[in-house]
C-alpha cells in the first residue's frame, strides 16, 4: 500500500464529507479512494470513518487518526517547499485565500501575468470570505480586509488600504432625491451587510467632528459584489470600497456621495493584511504574493484608481 496516498485520500475524504467528492478533488475513481481507506483500515484493524448511504464521519480511532495524518501531510508539503523554494525564483505550489469579491475583482484579472513572471510557481486560490485556520486547512497565505484578528502563532503583514465610498445611482437619486448631508440617509432605502449587529451605523468624519448615522433598509446581503448590483440597479444606497466601485463611478453608472467626508474612519478596519505561518518567513513563493498584492494595491495600484 502505498501509505502517503492513502493518508492523502483519507484526509480529503474527512474534509470533502465524501468519497465521490473527495475523489473529485483528487481526479480519481470514487472506486480507487473505496478501496484505498478501506484497505488502510484493515491494515490498522481500526474503523477510521463511519459510513452510511448519505455520509461518512469519524469514528473515536478515526479522529485521532485524522489529526496526527494532516500533521503528517503538512510535514511533507512543507519539506517539498523547503526544497522547491531554495532556487533564485518562486517555485513550487502555494495555496492561498482571498475574500470573494477581492479575489473575483482585483486579483483574478492579473493572475495570469504573475504566472508568467514566475513559470516554476503553481497557485491554488480559493475564494473564501471566512476566516481560514491556515494550518488546519493547509493554506499557505490569507489576505484578508478590514482588522486581522490577533491570532497566536500567525505573521500579519499589511499590504495596502482601502477607502470606503457611499454610492448610488442615477435612478435611485432621480427617485429619491439627492441626500446632502450623512443625516439625510435616515430617510433612504440603504443597503446592509448582513454582518453584526442589528441596528447598523455609518460613521461620517469631517474637520474632527464625527457624525454617526443609524441606517435602514429592505435588503441586506454578505457579498459586496450582490450589494454593488443592487445599487446599480436603483435598489438604494450603498457602503462599499473603493476597489469594487471605482470603476462605476467612472463611468457614470454610480455616483459617490459626501466626497468630503472620510467614511467609516477606521484605520484597522481599513487595512489589507496579508496572514501567513511564522515557518513561511523567507519563503519566496509567499513573499511574491505579497509583493504582487503590494503592487496591486499601492500608490500606483488599482485602489488608488
Amino acid at each position: 500500500m502505498d501509505k502517503l496516498l492513502a493518508l492523502k485520500m483519507f484526509v480529503q475524504a474527512v474534509d470533502s464529507k465524501g468519497f465521490s467528492s473527495a475523489a473529485r478533488q483528487l481526479g480519481l475513481a470514487t472506486s480507487s479512494v473505496t478501496r484505498m481507506i478501506d484497505g488502510l483500515e484493515a491494515e490498522l484493524g481500526a474503523v477510521l470513518l463511519n459510513r452510511s448511504t448519505r455520509q461518512i464521519s469519524l469514528s473515536d480511532a478515526g479522529a485521532a487518526y485524522y489529526l496526527k495524518a494532516r500533521e503528517v501531510l503538512n510535514a511533507v508539503a512543507e519539506a517539498d517547499a523547503s526544497v522547491t523554494d531554495r532556487g533564485e525564483l518562486p517555485a513550487g505550489h502555494l495555496r492561498i485565500s482571498v475574500p470573494v469579491a477581492l479575489g473575483r475583482r482585483l486579483i483574478a484579472p492579473h493572475i495570469a501575468s504573475l504566472l508568467k513572471r514566475y513559470p516554476q510557481l503553481v497557485l491554488d486560490m480559493t475564494l473564501s470570505d471566512d476566516i481560514v485556520e491556515l494550518l488546519g486547512e493547509r493554506v499557505d497565505l490569507a489576505i484578508r480586509l478590514g482588522s486581522a484578528a490577533a491570532m497566536d502563532g500567525v505573521v500579519s503583514r499589511p499590504v495596502g488600504h482601502f477607502r470606503r465610498r457611499v454610492v448610488a445611482s442615477a435612478e435611485y437619486l432621480n427617485a429619491h432625491g439627492f441626500p446632502e448631508h450623512p443625516m439625510d440617509l435616515m430617510q433612504h432605502e440603504c443597503l446592509r451587510f448582513s454582518y453584526g449587529p442589528k441596528q447598523q451605523v455609518w460613521t461620517f468624519l469631517k474637520e474632527g467632528e464625527e457624525t454617526r448615522v443609524p441606517i435602514e433598509g429592505r435588503f441586506k446581503s454578505n457579498n459586496a459584489e450582490v450589494l454593488r448590483e443592487v445599487a446599480l440597479a436603483g435598489g438604494g444606497v450603498a457602503l462599499l470600497p473603493d476597489w469594487l466601485v471605482n470603476d462605476d463611478i467612472g463611468s457614470g453608472d454610480l455616483t459617490s456621495l459626501f466626497e468630503s467626508f472620510v467614511i467609516n474612519p477606521n484605520d484597522a478596519s481599513s487595512a489589507i493584511s496579508a496572514l501567513y505561518l511564522p515557518n513561511h518567513r523567507g519563503s519566496k513563493r509567499v513573499n511574491a504574493f505579497i509583493d504582487f498584492i503590494s503592487e496591486l494595491l499601492g500608490p500606483e495600484g488599482l485602489a488608488e484608481r
